[in-house]
């Protein structure tokens, strides 16, 4: 188990790192949101698993734990979402999607991009 104390290694993140964190924080914040509204359907439970995995992530390249495996598995996850958005939801247009959608996809198509940068970098 990792723990925690004396494990953050702030000075080690760039910029980019923090970068990604917020972005991270933005969708994962997005999906509790969507993920608590759902309850109990199933779909609330996918948007916190998903909110899980955004937070173990975040938490993790804190601790600075494996950060290059988290960068290589965060982007197959986070296209995962988009994937699943668009499969689930099909917007025929862009004013069929709310704005919550688009900061919420922005943001992780906005991270993919970071976790390329910061797997090629790292």
């Amino acid at each position: 188990m990792v723990s925690l104390e004396n494990r953050l290694t702030l000075e080690s993140l760039s910029p980019l790192h923090w970068v990604g964190i917020g972005l991270a924080a933005v969708t994962a914040g997005v999906h509790l949101v969507l993920g608590v509204g759902f309850l109990p359907h199933w779909m609330g439970l996918a948007f916190l698993v998903a909110t899980a995995g955004f937070v173990l992530g975040i938490v993790l390249v804190l601790v600075d734990y494996r950060r290059r495996l988290l960068y290589l598995l965060g982007i197959p996850f986070t296209a995962g979402q988009v994937i699943l958005w668009y499969a689930v939801n099909r917007p025929e247009a862009l004013d069929a999607v709310s704005p919550v959608e688009i900061v919420d996809k922005l943001a992780q198509l906005l991270l993919i991009v970071v976790l390329l940068a910061l797997s090629r970098r790292d």
